[in-house]
């Protein structure tokens, strides 16, 4: 898919199936534990497509004071909009367009824009975007994305200049039951790589499905696709704590790595539901991650981020509390 086919607004406005739908924006200082996640969704519930809504979302991790400050406004579909095509979506006064944001919320406002000449990454492979299993779907519209421009929060004023980062889309007709996501825009001594994981469960009838966990990294110009089904079956994810292990491999390549935050680093989400009830996502942007990515040949390559990945943990609360990961 290319960036136009990969920000395509699957949104039916009339659609009784239920639906949610994000373009979220990340970005990290280069060197200091600052970062900003901005995300433009709509959320119709299933059944009652007239009370579909915009939602609006803004989040500013410092991480020098230990603080997370988190915005959210939802606003009557009719006040919004989005089309195919070209990136467009306007959730009331505030706009996304391919190469610009701007906005505000509770206390929160940006302008920002962003470039990035880097082709899309797809988490899973292209045709399961057009299936009905996975669910939820999840791709990397503008990898190694760069934002210049301003966010305020609570009256002062960041200046963001050339911060890396991505533009992101996800989609379903529903949100997947327990998962941990994760990416890095560029590590600390390797800033041409890219890394995209994910380790998710799904519920079949009572039960939770074992994790499967795709892994995509890009280094350089090689790109490893851990993501087929071979791959997901031989793969392994686990998480609990606010740490995150994850391992895949085929012939010729082997990513094993883990990323971790203290609690305070992350920020409670409430996501509604299509189907009904909420999910809990807990969300940080200033997450440590370590990678090894071993090579058939035996050799070995070690990268590092101290504290500019992305790491988010989505489940039941109660679920998410008995695996130790509550605020």
């Amino acid at each position: 898919m290319n960036r136009l086919e990969c920000n395509d607004l699957r949104f039916v406005p009339d659609s009784p199936a239920g639906h949610y739908e994000s373009y979220f924006q990340r970005a990290n200082h280069p060197q200091r534990p600052l970062a900003f996640w901005i995300r433009y969704t709509v959320f119709s519930p299933k059944g009652h497509p007239e009370q579909a809504q915009g939602e609006l979302w803004a989040m500013w991790f410092d991480g020098e004071q230990k603080r997370v400050h988190k915005a959210y406004r939802a606003i009557p579909w009719a006040q919004c909009a989005g089309a195919g095509g070209p990136l467009r979506m306007h959730i009331g006064h505030a706009h996304l367009t391919e190469g610009a944001l701007q906005g505000s919320a509770e206390g929160i406002s940006w302008d920002l824009q962003y470039t990035s000449p880097v082709e899309p990454l797809l988490l899973f492979p292209e045709s399961f975007y057009e299936r009905a299993f996975p669910k939820a779907k999840v791709l990397v519209g503008s990898p190694h994305a760069l934002y210049s421009g301003t966010v305020a929060v609570d009256g002062t004023t960041h200046d963001i200049s050339e911060w890396p980062g991505s533009q992101n889309h996800n989609w379903g007709s529903k949100h997947t039951d327990l998962y941990a996501w994760g990416q890095v825009s560029g590590f600390d001594n390797e800033p041409r790589a890219f890394l995209e994981v994910a380790t998710a469960r799904v519920k079949l009838g009572p039960w939770l499905a074992p994790p499967m966990t795709p892994i995509v990294l890009r280094l350089g110009s090689d790109v490893f696709a851990l993501n087929t089904p071979s791959h997901l079956w031989a793969a392994r994810g686990s998480f609990d704590n606010f740490e995150w292990h994850f391992e895949g491999h085929d012939e010729h390549v082997r990513v094993k790595g883990r990323m971790t935050a203290p609690a305070w680093a992350f920020a409670p989400l409430e996501y509604r539901n299509p189907p009904g009830g909420v999910k809990i996502c807990l969300n940080s942007k200033i997450a440590q991650c370590e990678v090894t990515v071993t090579f058939a040949d035996g050799s070995r390559r070690e990268l590092h981020s101290a504290h500019r990945a992305a790491f988010e943990l989505l489940g039941d609360r109660d679920r998410l509390a008995a695996l130790g990961c509550s605020l």
